[in-house]
């Protein structure tokens, strides 16, 4: 099943899968024009999870990329939240159990961290 995760909560999110010895990622979907607008390397470091960059588009060709680990805590974003949904449930398919769709994607994100602009 994917779960919801709303971007004001990505920040306590990861500090509990650090605290239950996790590694938290957020896969981000969206292209690299999207990225270019709107990135969340200095959030990633901030909130400490581990960004993983891949749209989309070429998502099929770097499934190797991803944790091998089922149960590694991932969530994906994307710009308003549809693509990353799509990803998280491809990726639930595929048998990775601990899968988390960012709701609202980075747009959302943006009204509750004005450091991302909007796009």
């Amino acid at each position: 099943m994917v779960a919801e995760l709303a971007p004001a909560q990505v920040a306590d999110w990861a500090e509990q899968m650090r605290a239950d010895g996790l590694t938290p990622y957020v896969l981000d979907v969206r292209e690299d024009w999207e990225r270019e607008a709107a990135h969340v390397e200095q959030q990633a470091a901030a909130q400490g999870f581990v960004l993983l960059t891949e749209p989309m588009s070429r998502l099929g060709a770097a499934l190797d990329r991803l944790p091998d680990d089922p149960d590694t805590p991932l969530a994906c974003l994307c710009h308003h939240g549809v693509r990353s949904y799509h990803v998280a449930h491809f990726l639930h398919q595929q048998g990775h159990d601990a899968i988390w769709n960012i709701t609202g994607g980075i747009d959302a994100w943006a009204t509750v961290d004005p450091a991302i602009p909007r796009y």
